[in-house]
């Protein structure tokens, strides 16, 4: 996939948009996912039969050395079955290598899929298993296929949420010359939330270790915060800042994004 191709992703999200009927009143701002704002994401998938587009979620990296990386990630989700989300997504990042050095390219395409086994009870968290693959498609992506599983809990108490992620990704360590792009052999963190309904918004932080996919990597240390606030029913805002404290590219980054809760006419009807 060439960058050429990637204006029609954002017109095909535009277009299920302006098709879309919007969905009743809910807390979308409580379902937080991977990335927005921070890594360690919450059990729960879209509603069955609803959509969620991020909608140009954005992502500034400043590693050692001054050196300035972006990210744009448009995604689509969609509650195919209940309890069970599918998700595609398409990383557009610019890297600035230094010494005049800058590459704009794809960095693959991501496929998931989320499935939660229940909702939490008095003495159980609620528990989910969520699916992952990355295909070699674009000048910035890994060389291979690469996939993935992730165990997730989340556990609610009156004041706070906690949340904890386990992934592990199968395949091969890259080559001599070879890139894995961002995969990591596996990751572990925890993270926090609080959620002030009154004003739509949920405050989270966590905290979670990777260990890089190429032999002899060192073990990186992230800690990021961030929020997400609902402007409306179906649109929610998210921003968030993070260190990767320990590691090869250690750096600050920050993000922002939109998210757009929608459903299909047609799909409603059937029901």
């Amino acid at each position: 996939m060439t960058i050429r191709g990637i204006p029609g992703v954002f017109a095909a999200l535009f277009t299920l948009g302006t098709l879309a009927s919007p969905l009743g009143a809910q807390t979308d701002y409580y379902n937080t996912d991977a990335l927005r704002p921070v890594r360690i994401e919450d059990t729960y998938p879209v509603e069955r039969h609803a959509f969620e587009v991020q909608l140009a979620p954005l992502r500034l990296e400043r590693q050692q050395g001054g050196v300035y990386n972006w990210e744009l990630a448009p995604e689509l989700a969609y509650g195919i079955l209940p309890r069970t989300q599918v998700e595609v997504a398409f990383p557009l990042r610019y890297v600035d290598g230094g010494s005049g050095r800058r590459t704009t390219a794809l960095a693959g395409i991501d496929i998931s899929a989320l499935h939660n086994f229940n909702a939490e009870t008095s003495s159980l968290p609620a528990f989910a298993v969520a699916a992952d693959v990355v295909i070699p498609a674009g000048g910035l992506a890994a060389d291979r296929t690469y996939a993935s599983v992730k165990g997730i809990a989340t556990r609610t108490l009156s004041w706070a949420r906690f949340h904890v992620n386990g992934q592990y990704t199968f395949g091969s360590a890259p080559s001599a010359g070879e890139s894995a792009g961002e995969a990591s052999r596996w990751m572990a963190g925890v993270a926090v939330d609080r959620s002030f309904p009154f004003t739509s918004t949920l405050v989270t932080a966590d905290v979670f270790a990777e260990q890089p996919l190429a032999s002899g990597a060192a073990l990186a240390w992230t800690a990021e915060a961030g929020f997400r606030y609902q402007t409306s029913p179906q649109f929610n805002v998210d921003a968030g800042l993070g260190r990767r404290f320990t590691g090869d590219d250690q750096g600050w980054f920050f993000t922002v994004g939109m998210s757009h809760a929608f459903a299909l006419r047609n799909l409603i009807a059937l029901r």
